[in-house]
């Protein structure tokens, strides 16, 4: 391990970009391996916990936090680094194809024509939920969050052919990772979904930058 040139708790945070004290919470976390102590019991760094913190910052910003520190600790353990990474790389993989079918299925959807409908095209509880592949408890769920509010007949809920739309778009924004708070503000106007899908594209696309930022610091380290 490279502790040259000696670098002080300070040195680190300037030339990382962190606080003094998120140094030493790094090191604690096993983000950062262990500083060697001088004789009076100070912090001496190196410059592969330059290149560890660097790599965490762009790690965490690809995978989050949690899944970052793993890695990280995987790196200074002698961990599986490889296939943590290759399943990070696979996790945004999957969420470009899930947001690719919901893009298509929202477009799609959104287009279909539903002015000309009868009565009787209203659906029941079970029936959406079976034509979706949902449980019915789904449903309920989205009705009492605000997402997908159906009409009531007695204590029955009725979907609409525009209600059944709207839950055909949430069901598939949702298997592309979409959470109940910005489904809740998306759903009253449909025309802003491209817009959100979008953004979620560039969401992805910075994360994966992220990623390829974070391979150069762990090549250097490992």
């Amino acid at each position: 391990m490279d502790f040259e040139p000696r670098l002080r708790t300070v040195d680190v945070a300037r030339r990382s970009g962190y606080s003094v004290q998120q140094v030493r919470n790094l090191e604690r976390g096993g983000v950062l391996p262990p500083a060697v102590r001088t004789a009076a019991a100070y912090r001496v760094y190196g410059e592969v916990h330059i290149r560890s913190a660097v790599a965490y910052r762009a790690l965490a910003a690809g995978v989050g936090p949690v899944e970052a520190k793993r890695i990280m600790r995987a790196v200074h353990s002698g961990g599986d680094v490889l296939a943590l990474l290759d399943a990070a790389h696979a996790g945004l993989d999957r969420e470009r194809r899930d947001l690719a079918l919901a893009v298509e299925a929202a477009e799609a959807i959104s287009g279909e024509l539903i002015d000309d409908v009868r009565p009787s095209d209203a659906m029941a509880v079970s029936e959406l939920a079976t034509a979706l592949g949902v449980r019915p408890s789904t449903l309920r769920h989205w009705d009492a969050e605000g997402l997908v509010v159906p009409d009531r007949v007695g204590t029955a809920r009725r979907y609409s052919p525009a209600q059944v739309r709207d839950a055909r778009i949430v069901h598939q924004l949702r298997g592309a990772g979409y959470r109940i708070e910005p489904l809740r503000a998306l759903m009253p106007n449909l025309r802003e979904v491209r817009t959100a899908l979008t953004h979620r594209h560039a969401s992805i696309a910075t994360r994966s930058r992220a990623l390829l930022d974070a391979a150069v610091s762990l090549s250097a380290i490992l």
